[in-house]
């Protein structure tokens, strides 16, 4: 089983057992690569603790990359922006002329919910327990909200 099936997993509990699959194939000849990944596999598998509609933006660095790319782009040419000031001036008008084109999220209703702290499972809400009386998610959603 390939890695790419533990990161486009449909559970976390599929995606552990993709990684241990991984590791029983390739452990033996990178040894130091399955440590890591074992390792660090909580960090790893933190987007299954996200709405389903967020993982395709959490699974890539992407939108970090592009916006740097076009900074670095533009900061090339001018060869130097002359004081730190006029440097940080040119980073945010650059920034902020990019940002024109970036598309949202998807799923972006859901973020007052996962601000508010409300649990997702396998990207999925999970309903709170029958012990749990207190409005105190929906209190926050409320206030996230507005």
């Amino acid at each position: 089983m390939r890695f790419r099936a533990a990161i486009y997993a449909a559970k976390k509990s599929d995606a552990v057992t993709a990684i241990a699959h991984f590791a029983d194939e390739f452990g033996a000849k990178y040894s130091k690569a399955v440590e890591c990944l074992k390792q660090d596999q909580d960090a790893l598998l933190a987007f299954f603790d996200f709405p389903a509609e967020h993982w395709k933006h959490l699974r890539t660095t992407n939108p970090i990359e592009s916006a740097f790319s076009t900074v670095k782009l533009r900061s090339r040419v001018t060869r130097g922006a002359g004081s730190r000031a006029a440097g940080l001036t040119m980073t945010y008008k650059l920034l902020r002329a990019a940002e024109a084109t970036w598309r949202r999220l998807d799923g972006q209703e859901l973020i007052p919910l996962v601000r508010a702290g409300i649990r997702f499972v396998d990207g999925k809400r999970q309903e709170r327990d029958s012990n749990d009386t207190s409005n105190e998610g929906t209190k926050k959603v409320r206030k996230a909200a507005a």
